[in-house]
């Protein structure tokens, strides 16, 4: 088992080492100064130059690059000179000395994602913290949302197959799997939001806290998730209805379930007790997978509703071209899928000996 996670772990240090070489190639490239985006329009010669050497700017790719690898490793090299680039500097860096060898530091430290551009001297490390639980949240909530609804519908759809209720459900299933996400969340703010407000209460845009009405504090505001959640979990509310049907449509076909049915058990009690459990394998694996993809797919979902999480913020920064959040956001985003995918082969390989064999 140690040396299949291992295994796992050396695969996902190469996923994310592929991952954080693309971003910092495909944004080095684009046209535009970094550090004139940093100063905005109110540089001179003199704080370009000082700004460029502060952050490195001013050498070549190369060592730009490693120096972002430097930032963004665990274990990293430092200069003890202060006007290098690597200089040990607290406000920058946030770790232990492990070793001096000569002018160098290595250091234990905690991941540095750098700057915002656009939001001065704030760590890109402190506006992902700020909006990554609320985005967390809304995801938890869609995949509540749709497991609980799409066990039901798939238990409803396997039990009236072929039937007018069946092919219904049939429909909003491919529906959900095939509208976009972002036409959805317009749909629905607009409807439910606009249109429909006085009886449902519910508001076009909100986040989760709210600043009550004297601003001497905030609360939270949960039926501003209710709309973003639901619109979130439509796509694997749809994944989830097929693959209960299916799975459960074969369970019912086994001998033990014809056994029960012979004992004069109903067919609540057969699904409660014998069929469910063992149709689940399928949705319990989709889920894991939609779990991770949903952080990065809330981006349009989050910015149409005004909901506070990282995707609203991904989307101001490509409006403000601030890159250093950008790319924190899609390291971060990779690596939970990374992580999260480690779990769940561990999980696997766990209920079966085969998989950590193969």
């Amino acid at each position: 088992m140690i040396r299949y996670l291992l295994h796992k772990i050396g695969y996902a240090l190469l996923t994310l080492f592929g991952v954080i070489t693309v971003i910092f190639i495909l944004f080095t490239i684009l046209p535009g100064d970094p550090a004139r985006m940093m100063l905005d329009q109110n540089e001179n010669s003199e704080q370009l130059a000082l700004v460029k050497k502060k952050y490195g700017f001013d050498k070549p790719i190369s060592t730009q690059y490693l120096y972002y690898l430097n930032d963004l490793s665990p274990l990293s090299f430092h200069s003890t000179k202060s006007d290098s680039y690597t200089f040990l500097s607290e406000g920058k860096y946030n770790g232990i000395n492990f070793i001096t060898i000569g002018n160098t530091n290595i250091v234990l430290k905690t991941p540095y994602l750098r700057e915002s551009f656009q939001k001065s001297g704030k760590k890109v490390s402190d506006v992902i913290g700020n909006t990554l639980p609320n985005t967390f949240i809304l995801a938890l909530l869609a995949i509540i949302i749709a497991i609980v609804v799409g066990v039901f519908l798939g238990i409803v759809s396997a039990l009236y197959k072929d039937t007018l209720l069946d092919r219904m459900i049939a429909l909003v299933s491919s529906l959900g799997m095939s509208i976009p996400s972002f036409f959805s969340a317009i749909l629905f703010a607009w409807l439910f939001g606009f249109v429909w407000h006085s009886y449902t209460g519910l508001n076009m845009t909100g986040s989760l806290y709210e600043v009550d009405d004297f601003g001497e504090g905030s609360y939270i505001q949960w039926k501003n998730s209710i709309l973003p959640a639901i619109v979130l979990g439509i796509r694997p509310l749809g994944v989830v209805i097929q693959l209960m049907r299916n799975s459960l449509l074969e369970t019912f076909g086994q001998d033990y379930i014809r056994t029960a049915k012979a004992k004069g058990l109903n067919s609540f009690q057969i699904i409660k007790n014998h069929a469910l459990k063992n149709s689940l394998n399928p949705v319990v694996t989709a889920i894991s997978g939609w779990f991770a993809s949903m952080l990065a797919g809330a981006v349009f979902v989050e910015y149409i509703f005004g909901w506070n999480g990282l995707g609203k913020e991904i989307v101001e920064a490509l409006n403000n071209l601030d890159l250093p959040v950008i790319m924190g956001s899609v390291i971060v985003i990779a690596t939970t899928f990374v992580v999260i995918n480690i779990l769940v082969d561990l999980v696997y390989a766990y209920l079966d000996p085969k998989i950590r064999l193969s």
